[in-house]
C-alpha cells in the first residue's frame, strides 16, 4: 500500500481546455470535505471541479468519485482507477476543468482528467509499512 507524501499541483492544456489537477493526503470524511470545501469558489469560471478519493476508516475502505456534470465515466472513474491500479490509500485526487471552448468527446476528457492525475502523482507517493 501507497500514501501521497505530499500536496502537489499540476496543469495539463487540451485544446485550449486546462486541467488543474491537485493531490492530498486524505484519512477521513471530515478532510474531504474540508477540501471540497477550499474548492467552492476558488477556481472562478471553471466548468468543472472532478474528484476522487480513497481511505480507510476504522478498516473499512471508503473510496468514491464524481463527475460534476462531465460524461458519465469520463472524469472521476479514471482519477479512482488511477488511486485503485497505484494501491495508493489514503489519497484524493481533485481536477478542475477550464473549459476551452472545444469539446473534447469521452475519450479526450478521460486522456485529460487521467494525465492530470498521474502528473500530481509522480513521484508523490511512497510506500506505507
Amino acid at each position: 500500500m501507497y500514501e501521497v507524501v505530499a500536496e502537489k499541483q499540476s496543469q495539463v492544456d487540451v485544446k485550449r481546455s486546462k486541467f488543474l489537477g491537485f493531490a492530498f493526503y486524505v484519512d477521513s470524511m471530515p478532510r474531504v470535505k474540508e477540501i471540497l470545501t477550499s474548492f467552492e469558489g476558488k477556481y472562478k469560471g471553471s466548468a468543472h471541479t472532478v474528484y476522487a478519493y480513497r481511505f480507510l476508516d476504522e478498516g473499512v475502505l471508503k473510496e468514491k468519485f464524481d463527475n460534476d456534470k462531465e460524461p458519465v465515466g469520463s472524469a472521476g472513474p479514471p482519477l479512482l482507477s488511477l488511486l485503485q491500479k497505484k494501491g495508493i490509500m489514503n489519497a484524493m485526487l481533485v481536477v478542475v476543468r477550464y473549459y476551452g471552448g472545444v469539446n473534447l468527446g469521452t475519450g479526450g476528457l478521460v486522456r485529460a482528467y487521467t494525465e492530470a492525475g498521474q502528473q500530481v502523482l509522480e513521484d508523490n507517493y511512497v510506500q506505507k509499512n
